[in-house]
């Protein structure tokens, strides 16, 4: 079991059931500036737009000077990908699909879900967002509101915009 904090800097504890506490054990936790691998649902790419498929092969191609291709690693917990890619280096995307007509804006919470680990992120030196936008920068209109999320180190977070931009292909 492990707890995080933030505030200045991000910094991991460890339950040690020997004596029932939490202990510091990662202390000023750093996003690896480059990734290694990727955290996302593939299961649903024939509802993806074009832009993300394009975006998932892109980190799939072998180029040395760029360190891919990535591995894929989804346990399908956003805590759990989010702290191993957090540690390890990696980027997790969950992008908006047409799967479900009633989360046509993503799938996850920005109050609850996004805004809270972006913070982690930035703490530590990476990025959230929607794609288009930092999610700190966002403004919730609803307790449940609902928004796409890629998170991980600045670089990759970065190549997931331009991809869905469009001025990367």
């Amino acid at each position: 079991t492990q707890s995080t904090w933030a505030g200045n800097g991000v910094h991991g504890f460890t339950l040690d059931p020997s004596i029932g506490e939490f202990v510091l054990t990662h202390q000023n936790m750093q996003c690896p500036p480059v990734g290694k691998c990727y955290s996302t649902n593939e299961s649903n790419s024939a509802f993806w737009s074009p832009e993300v498929n394009a975006l998932v092969n892109y980190f799939k191609q072998h180029d040395k000077a760029t360190s891919r291709p990535y591995a894929t690693r989804y346990v399908g917990s956003l805590v759990s990908d989010f702290h191993r890619n957090l540690l390890y280096g990696g980027i997790y995307m969950y992008p908006v699909d047409n799967k479900d007509p009633k989360k046509k804006t993503g799938k996850l919470r920005l109050f609850y879900e996004c805004a809270p680990l972006s913070y982690l992120a930035e703490q530590a030196g990476g990025r959230g967002s929607t794609g288009t936008t930092d999610i700190l920068d966002l403004a919730p209109t609803s307790i449940h509101e609902r928004v796409p999320l890629y998170i991980g180190n600045k670089a990759d977070v970065t190549v997931c915009e331009e991809f869905l931009a469009g001025t990367r292909k």
